[in-house]
Protein backbone atom coordinates (compact mmCIF):
# COMPACT_ATOMS: atom_id res chain seq x y z
CA UNK A 1 0.00 0.00 0.00
CA UNK A 2 1.18 3.27 -1.15
CA UNK A 3 1.60 6.07 1.49
CA UNK A 4 -0.61 8.65 0.32
CA UNK A 5 0.00 10.59 3.59
CA UNK A 6 2.97 12.11 3.30
CA UNK A 7 2.57 13.50 0.27
CA UNK A 8 4.57 17.27 0.76
CA UNK A 9 1.84 19.11 -0.91
CA UNK A 10 -1.12 18.56 1.48
CA UNK A 11 -2.65 21.07 3.13
CA UNK A 12 -5.19 20.76 5.86
CA UNK A 13 -8.40 23.01 6.66
CA UNK A 14 -7.53 22.73 9.93
CA UNK A 15 -5.11 25.51 10.70
CA UNK A 16 -1.12 24.40 11.22
CA UNK A 17 1.65 27.29 12.39
CA UNK A 18 4.74 27.56 9.19
CA UNK A 19 6.81 26.24 12.28
CA UNK A 20 4.59 24.06 14.20
CA UNK A 21 5.22 19.72 14.71
CA UNK A 22 2.23 18.72 13.59
CA UNK A 23 1.36 19.30 9.89
CA UNK A 24 -1.36 16.99 7.99
CA UNK A 25 2.33 15.20 7.27
CA UNK A 26 2.57 14.04 10.38
CA UNK A 27 -0.29 12.51 12.14
CA UNK A 28 1.27 10.81 15.29
CA UNK A 29 -0.69 9.02 17.33
CA UNK A 30 -1.65 9.07 20.80
CA UNK A 31 -3.93 8.44 23.49
CA UNK A 32 -5.53 11.36 25.81
CA UNK A 33 -8.41 12.26 28.51
CA UNK A 34 -11.18 15.17 27.46
CA UNK A 35 -12.10 17.36 29.69
CA UNK A 36 -15.44 15.50 30.24
CA UNK A 37 -13.32 12.30 30.98
CA UNK A 38 -13.77 10.27 27.86
CA UNK A 39 -10.48 8.27 26.87
CA UNK A 40 -9.86 7.75 23.53
CA UNK A 41 -7.32 7.18 21.11
CA UNK A 42 -6.15 10.30 19.07
CA UNK A 43 -4.09 12.15 16.68
CA UNK A 44 -2.73 15.55 16.02
CA UNK A 45 -2.88 18.42 13.14
CA UNK A 46 -1.36 21.63 14.59
CA UNK A 47 -3.13 22.80 17.81
CA UNK A 48 -6.00 20.04 17.51
CA UNK A 49 -6.34 16.91 19.04
CA UNK A 50 -8.43 14.51 16.88
CA UNK A 51 -10.74 12.09 17.95
CA UNK A 52 -10.16 8.56 16.30
CA UNK A 53 -12.72 6.31 18.10
CA UNK A 54 -15.59 9.38 17.47
CA UNK A 55 -14.45 9.36 13.53
CA UNK A 56 -14.86 5.60 13.65
CA UNK A 57 -18.34 5.75 15.45
CA UNK A 58 -19.31 8.27 12.71
CA UNK A 59 -18.37 5.90 9.78
CA UNK A 60 -15.09 7.98 8.30
CA UNK A 61 -13.20 4.89 8.52
CA UNK A 62 -15.64 3.07 6.38
CA UNK A 63 -13.69 0.30 4.19
CA UNK A 64 -11.07 -0.17 6.49
CA UNK A 65 -11.38 -4.01 8.55
CA UNK A 66 -11.50 -2.40 11.78
CA UNK A 67 -13.31 -3.66 15.27
CA UNK A 68 -15.90 -1.80 16.15
CA UNK A 69 -13.92 -0.97 20.31
CA UNK A 70 -10.36 -0.50 18.28
CA UNK A 71 -10.04 3.03 19.22
CA UNK A 72 -12.28 2.94 22.61
CA UNK A 73 -8.96 1.45 24.33
CA UNK A 74 -6.73 3.32 26.71
CA UNK A 75 -3.79 2.22 24.74
CA UNK A 76 -2.54 1.68 21.51
CA UNK A 77 -1.56 -1.70 22.10
CA UNK A 78 -4.34 -3.50 20.41
CA UNK A 79 -4.53 -1.02 17.58
CA UNK A 80 -0.44 -1.48 16.65
CA UNK A 81 -1.19 -5.72 17.05
CA UNK A 82 -3.57 -4.87 14.25
CA UNK A 83 -0.26 -4.50 11.52
CA UNK A 84 1.77 -2.28 9.46
CA UNK A 85 -1.02 -2.08 6.68
CA UNK A 86 -3.88 -1.26 8.90
CA UNK A 87 -1.55 1.67 10.55
CA UNK A 88 -0.85 3.02 6.99
CA UNK A 89 -4.75 2.41 5.62
CA UNK A 90 -5.52 4.36 8.82
CA UNK A 91 -3.04 6.96 8.71
CA UNK A 92 -3.62 7.72 4.90
CA UNK A 93 -7.37 7.94 5.46
CA UNK A 94 -6.94 10.59 8.27
CA UNK A 95 -4.78 12.70 5.54
CA UNK A 96 -7.87 13.09 3.15
CA UNK A 97 -10.36 13.49 5.49
CA UNK A 98 -8.39 16.74 6.71
CA UNK A 99 -7.12 17.16 3.59
CA UNK A 100 -8.15 20.74 2.41
CA UNK A 101 -9.71 19.58 -0.86
CA UNK A 102 -12.11 17.41 1.32
CA UNK A 103 -15.05 19.53 2.62
CA UNK A 104 -17.19 16.31 4.44
CA UNK A 105 -15.88 16.68 8.07
CA UNK A 106 -15.20 20.61 7.52
CA UNK A 107 -18.64 21.14 6.58
CA UNK A 108 -20.76 18.93 9.38
CA UNK A 109 -20.15 21.30 12.53
CA UNK A 110 -21.71 18.71 14.94
CA UNK A 111 -19.34 15.97 13.64
CA UNK A 112 -16.44 18.71 13.94
CA UNK A 113 -17.83 19.06 17.86
CA UNK A 114 -17.37 15.73 18.40
CA UNK A 115 -14.01 15.03 16.79
CA UNK A 116 -11.71 18.13 17.32
CA UNK A 117 -10.53 19.65 20.47
CA UNK A 118 -7.89 22.14 21.57
CA UNK A 119 -4.68 20.72 22.43
CA UNK A 120 -5.13 22.52 25.32
CA UNK A 121 -8.48 20.90 26.57
CA UNK A 122 -7.03 17.20 26.57
CA UNK A 123 -4.62 15.71 28.73
CA UNK A 124 -2.09 13.20 27.23
CA UNK A 125 -1.60 9.86 28.43
CA UNK A 126 1.29 7.28 28.14
CA UNK A 127 0.28 5.93 24.98
CA UNK A 128 0.98 2.04 25.02
CA UNK A 129 0.86 -0.71 28.15
CA UNK A 130 4.46 -1.24 27.92
CA UNK A 131 5.36 -4.81 29.00
CA UNK A 132 9.19 -5.14 28.58
CA UNK A 133 11.29 -2.20 28.30
CA UNK A 134 15.01 -2.42 26.87
CA UNK A 135 17.46 0.77 26.57
CA UNK A 136 20.70 -0.36 24.21
CA UNK A 137 23.71 1.45 24.31
CA UNK A 138 24.21 2.72 20.56
CA UNK A 139 25.99 6.09 20.02
CA UNK A 140 30.05 5.45 19.25
CA UNK A 141 30.85 9.07 20.61
CA UNK A 142 28.50 8.53 24.03
CA UNK A 143 30.12 5.08 24.84
CA UNK A 144 34.11 6.45 23.89
CA UNK A 145 33.50 9.46 25.92
CA UNK A 146 32.12 7.62 28.64
CA UNK A 147 34.94 4.78 28.65
CA UNK A 148 37.43 7.60 28.44
CA UNK A 149 36.04 9.08 31.76
CA UNK A 150 36.25 5.74 33.61
CA UNK A 151 38.77 3.80 31.83
CA UNK A 152 41.59 2.83 29.70
CA UNK A 153 41.32 6.35 27.30
CA UNK A 154 43.18 4.27 24.63
CA UNK A 155 40.48 1.52 25.25
CA UNK A 156 37.83 3.59 25.59
CA UNK A 157 35.15 0.82 23.76
CA UNK A 158 35.06 -2.55 25.41
CA UNK A 159 35.79 -5.31 22.85
CA UNK A 160 32.12 -6.49 22.62
CA UNK A 161 31.00 -2.66 21.60
CA UNK A 162 31.81 -2.78 17.46
CA UNK A 163 30.22 -6.08 17.39
CA UNK A 164 27.03 -6.35 18.89
CA UNK A 165 24.42 -3.46 19.36
CA UNK A 166 25.07 -3.64 23.40
CA UNK A 167 21.78 -3.23 26.00
CA UNK A 168 20.20 -3.96 29.11
CA UNK A 169 16.29 -4.65 30.42
CA UNK A 170 14.55 -2.00 32.34
CA UNK A 171 11.93 -1.52 34.03
CA UNK A 172 8.65 -0.58 32.52
CA UNK A 173 6.56 0.32 35.60
CA UNK A 174 8.47 4.06 36.17
CA UNK A 175 8.13 5.05 32.22
CA UNK A 176 6.27 8.21 32.85
CA UNK A 177 4.88 10.27 29.96
CA UNK A 178 5.78 14.28 29.72
CA UNK A 179 4.60 16.68 32.08
CA UNK A 180 4.86 13.98 35.17
CA UNK A 181 7.34 15.17 37.58
CA UNK A 182 10.44 13.10 38.68
CA UNK A 183 11.86 12.33 42.59
CA UNK A 184 15.35 12.51 43.20
CA UNK A 185 16.19 9.12 44.14
CA UNK A 186 17.37 7.56 47.04
CA UNK A 187 20.47 4.50 47.30
CA UNK A 188 24.02 4.11 48.20
CA UNK A 189 27.19 6.31 46.39
CA UNK A 190 30.85 5.81 47.12
CA UNK A 191 31.84 9.53 48.23
CA UNK A 192 34.93 9.80 46.37
CA UNK A 193 38.62 8.57 47.89
CA UNK A 194 35.84 6.45 50.62
CA UNK A 195 36.47 2.84 51.31
CA UNK A 196 33.22 2.38 52.31
CA UNK A 197 29.37 3.68 50.52
CA UNK A 198 26.97 5.96 52.16
CA UNK A 199 23.10 6.22 51.85
CA UNK A 200 21.38 9.43 50.78
CA UNK A 201 20.14 11.02 47.73
CA UNK A 202 21.74 11.30 44.68
CA UNK A 203 23.60 13.74 43.84
CA UNK A 204 24.50 13.87 40.34
CA UNK A 205 20.63 13.34 38.70
CA UNK A 206 21.48 13.56 35.08
CA UNK A 207 19.52 13.35 31.52
CA UNK A 208 19.93 11.11 28.79
CA UNK A 209 19.59 12.37 25.35
CA UNK A 210 17.13 9.03 23.43
CA UNK A 211 14.86 8.39 21.26
CA UNK A 212 12.44 4.83 21.82
CA UNK A 213 10.87 2.82 19.25
CA UNK A 214 7.54 0.98 19.65
CA UNK A 215 7.35 -2.86 18.54
CA UNK A 216 4.11 -4.51 17.20
CA UNK A 217 3.96 -8.60 17.90
CA UNK A 218 6.66 -9.39 16.19
CA UNK A 219 7.44 -13.27 16.74
CA UNK A 220 7.01 -16.34 18.18
CA UNK A 221 9.29 -17.16 21.13
CA UNK A 222 12.03 -18.98 19.31
CA UNK A 223 11.78 -17.33 16.19
CA UNK A 224 14.09 -14.43 15.28
CA UNK A 225 13.51 -11.84 12.98
CA UNK A 226 15.49 -11.12 10.24
CA UNK A 227 17.09 -7.88 9.67
CA UNK A 228 15.39 -6.99 6.49
CA UNK A 229 11.62 -7.22 7.88
CA UNK A 230 12.74 -5.65 11.11
CA UNK A 231 11.27 -2.18 10.31
CA UNK A 232 8.02 -4.27 9.67
CA UNK A 233 7.71 -4.62 13.37
CA UNK A 234 8.30 -1.10 14.32
CA UNK A 235 5.35 1.08 15.30
CA UNK A 236 7.14 4.62 15.59
CA UNK A 237 9.08 6.37 17.77
CA UNK A 238 8.94 8.80 20.66
CA UNK A 239 11.41 10.65 22.36
CA UNK A 240 13.02 9.55 25.63
CA UNK A 241 14.48 11.30 28.42
CA UNK A 242 16.21 8.40 30.37
CA UNK A 243 17.14 9.88 33.68
CA UNK A 244 19.64 8.58 35.88
CA UNK A 245 21.89 8.86 38.83
CA UNK A 246 25.59 8.44 38.21
CA UNK A 247 26.98 8.32 41.51
CA UNK A 248 24.59 5.55 42.17
CA UNK A 249 25.71 4.32 39.07
CA UNK A 250 29.03 4.41 39.74
CA UNK A 251 29.05 2.42 42.83
CA UNK A 252 26.69 -0.62 41.55
CA UNK A 253 27.17 -0.97 38.04
CA UNK A 254 29.71 -3.48 38.61
CA UNK A 255 29.61 -6.63 37.66
CA UNK A 256 26.06 -6.62 36.47
CA UNK A 257 25.46 -2.92 34.98
CA UNK A 258 22.38 -0.31 35.06
CA UNK A 259 19.73 -0.93 37.93
CA UNK A 260 18.46 1.36 40.67
CA UNK A 261 21.18 4.71 38.81
CA UNK A 262 18.45 4.17 35.70
CA UNK A 263 14.59 2.45 36.83
CA UNK A 264 13.85 5.12 38.96
CA UNK A 265 12.30 7.04 36.10
CA UNK A 266 12.08 7.06 32.39
CA UNK A 267 10.15 9.74 30.71
CA UNK A 268 8.73 10.05 27.12
CA UNK A 269 6.91 12.40 24.37
CA UNK A 270 3.00 11.49 24.14
CA UNK A 271 3.09 11.47 20.70
CA UNK A 272 4.16 8.07 18.54
CA UNK A 273 5.52 9.59 15.66
CA UNK A 274 5.02 6.35 13.02
CA UNK A 275 8.43 5.03 10.46
CA UNK A 276 5.64 6.07 7.84
CA UNK A 277 5.87 9.76 8.28
CA UNK A 278 9.85 9.31 9.07
CA UNK A 279 10.18 8.06 5.79
CA UNK A 280 11.41 11.41 3.99
CA UNK A 281 13.71 11.88 6.04
CA UNK A 282 16.01 8.46 5.75
CA UNK A 283 19.68 8.81 5.39
CA UNK A 284 22.59 6.28 5.54
CA UNK A 285 24.13 5.50 8.71
CA UNK A 286 27.49 5.48 10.02
CA UNK A 287 30.49 3.23 8.07
CA UNK A 288 30.35 0.01 10.71
CA UNK A 289 33.87 -1.25 11.07
CA UNK A 290 34.53 -3.98 11.40
CA UNK A 291 31.84 -5.35 9.08
CA UNK A 292 28.90 -7.10 11.51
CA UNK A 293 27.90 -10.52 11.59
CA UNK A 294 25.82 -11.76 8.60
CA UNK A 295 22.63 -11.83 10.65
CA UNK A 296 23.14 -7.71 11.38
CA UNK A 297 23.89 -6.93 7.86
CA UNK A 298 21.32 -4.23 6.46
CA UNK A 299 20.74 -2.52 3.02
CA UNK A 300 19.51 0.69 1.95
CA UNK A 301 19.29 3.96 4.55
CA UNK A 302 18.15 3.03 7.99
CA UNK A 303 18.91 5.67 10.00
CA UNK A 304 16.74 8.86 10.09
CA UNK A 305 17.61 13.04 10.06
CA UNK A 306 15.95 13.54 13.28
CA UNK A 307 17.10 17.04 14.85
CA UNK A 308 17.39 16.36 18.77
CA UNK A 309 17.63 19.25 21.53
CA UNK A 310 17.57 19.05 25.20
CA UNK A 311 16.52 22.81 27.30
CA UNK A 312 17.33 23.25 30.88
CA UNK A 313 14.62 25.61 32.78
CA UNK A 314 15.28 26.58 36.13
CA UNK A 315 12.25 27.15 38.53
CA UNK A 316 10.72 30.90 37.55
CA UNK A 317 13.28 31.08 34.96
CA UNK A 318 13.84 30.68 31.10
CA UNK A 319 15.38 27.34 29.44
CA UNK A 320 18.72 27.18 28.20
CA UNK A 321 19.40 24.93 25.18
CA UNK A 322 22.53 22.93 26.30
CA UNK A 323 22.88 20.28 23.45
CA UNK A 324 22.09 19.72 20.28
CA UNK A 325 22.43 16.06 17.88
CA UNK A 326 20.72 14.33 15.74
CA UNK A 327 19.24 10.32 15.87
CA UNK A 328 21.53 10.02 12.17
CA UNK A 329 24.50 9.54 14.96
CA UNK A 330 23.62 6.05 16.11
CA UNK A 331 26.03 3.66 15.15
CA UNK A 332 23.44 0.78 15.22
CA UNK A 333 20.19 1.23 13.84
CA UNK A 334 16.93 0.53 14.75
CA UNK A 335 16.81 -3.03 12.64
CA UNK A 336 20.20 -3.98 13.65
CA UNK A 337 18.60 -3.43 17.88
CA UNK A 338 15.91 -5.85 16.59
CA UNK A 339 17.08 -8.28 14.85
CA UNK A 340 20.24 -8.67 17.33
CA UNK A 341 17.60 -9.01 20.40
CA UNK A 342 15.73 -12.15 18.54
CA UNK A 343 18.72 -13.63 17.42
CA UNK A 344 18.57 -15.48 20.42
CA UNK A 345 14.49 -16.51 20.37
CA UNK A 346 13.46 -13.55 22.71
CA UNK A 347 9.69 -13.01 22.09
CA UNK A 348 8.45 -9.07 21.15
CA UNK A 349 5.47 -7.83 21.84
CA UNK A 350 3.03 -5.24 20.97
CA UNK A 351 3.67 -1.92 22.86
CA UNK A 352 7.53 -3.31 23.82
CA UNK A 353 9.80 0.23 24.16
CA UNK A 354 13.56 0.21 22.92
CA UNK A 355 15.50 2.95 24.23
CA UNK A 356 18.46 3.56 21.68
CA UNK A 357 21.02 5.04 24.55
CA UNK A 358 22.12 8.37 24.74
CA UNK A 359 23.00 10.41 21.49
CA UNK A 360 26.09 12.28 21.06
CA UNK A 361 27.78 13.51 18.05
CA UNK A 362 31.45 13.93 17.78
CA UNK A 363 30.99 17.61 18.70
CA UNK A 364 31.43 18.55 22.48
CA UNK A 365 28.13 20.84 22.15
CA UNK A 366 26.27 17.93 20.48
CA UNK A 367 26.64 15.92 23.52
CA UNK A 368 23.55 13.82 25.03
CA UNK A 369 24.24 13.98 28.75
CA UNK A 370 25.65 16.17 31.51
CA UNK A 371 27.92 13.53 32.45
CA UNK A 372 29.63 14.56 28.69
CA UNK A 373 28.99 17.63 28.18
CA UNK A 374 30.22 18.80 31.66
CA UNK A 375 33.20 15.86 31.41
CA UNK A 376 31.49 14.29 34.81
CA UNK A 377 31.22 17.47 36.50
CA UNK A 378 34.68 19.30 35.81
CA UNK A 379 33.35 21.90 33.34
CA UNK A 380 30.19 23.59 34.70
CA UNK A 381 27.87 24.80 31.90
CA UNK A 382 26.42 28.38 32.62
CA UNK A 383 22.79 28.79 31.92
CA UNK A 384 21.19 31.88 30.69
CA UNK A 385 19.98 33.34 33.86
CA UNK A 386 23.48 33.38 35.10
CA UNK A 387 23.24 30.11 36.68
CA UNK A 388 25.75 26.75 36.39
CA UNK A 389 25.36 23.25 36.24
CA UNK A 390 27.29 20.23 36.48
CA UNK A 391 23.78 18.01 37.26
CA UNK A 392 20.45 18.32 37.28
CA UNK A 393 19.02 20.62 40.43
CA UNK A 394 15.74 20.14 42.42
CA UNK A 395 13.23 21.92 40.27
CA UNK A 396 14.85 21.92 36.94
CA UNK A 397 13.17 21.05 34.03
CA UNK A 398 14.12 18.90 31.40
CA UNK A 399 12.74 19.30 27.81
CA UNK A 400 13.74 17.35 24.68
CA UNK A 401 12.69 18.39 21.53
CA UNK A 402 12.90 16.59 18.10
CA UNK A 403 11.77 17.29 14.50
CA UNK A 404 12.58 16.42 10.84
CA UNK A 405 13.08 19.24 8.52
CA UNK A 406 13.65 19.00 4.58
CA UNK A 407 12.77 22.04 1.27
CA UNK A 408 9.31 21.11 1.41
CA UNK A 409 7.90 20.01 5.37
CA UNK A 410 9.39 19.86 8.81
CA UNK A 411 7.36 16.90 11.29
CA UNK A 412 8.32 16.79 14.96
CA UNK A 413 7.69 14.74 18.07
CA UNK A 414 6.59 17.85 20.03
CA UNK A 415 8.64 17.51 23.40
CA UNK A 416 8.75 15.24 26.41
CA UNK A 417 9.02 17.71 29.65
CA UNK A 418 10.18 16.60 33.17
CA UNK A 419 10.33 18.45 36.54
CA UNK A 420 13.32 16.62 39.18
CA UNK A 421 11.82 17.23 42.47
CA UNK A 422 13.86 16.83 45.63
CA UNK A 423 13.10 13.63 47.70
CA UNK A 424 11.26 14.04 50.89
CA UNK A 425 11.27 10.29 51.54
CA UNK A 426 11.95 9.89 55.68
CA UNK A 427 13.02 6.54 56.40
Amino acid sequence: MIITANDPKRKSWLEVAPDCDFPIQNLPFGVFITKEDVITIGTRIGKFAIDMNALHQLGYFKGIDLTDDLFMQDTLNDFISSGKKTWRAVRNRLADIFDAANTALKDDKKHRDIVIFNISDVEMQLPVLIGDYTDFYSSKEHATNVGMMFRDPANALLPNWLHIPVGYHGRSSTIVPSGVAVRRPLGQTLPKGASQPIFGTSKRVDFELETAFITADANLMGNPIPIAEAEDHIFGLVLLNDWSARDIQTWEYVPLGPFLAKNFASSISPWIVTLDALEPYRTASPKQDPTPFAYLQQEGNRAFDINLEVYIQPENSDSTRVTASNFKYLYWTMSQQLAHHTINGCRINSGDLMGSGTISGSAPESFGSLLELTWAGQNPLQLNDGSTRTFIEDYDTVIMKGFCQNGEVRIGFGEVSSQLLPNDVIL
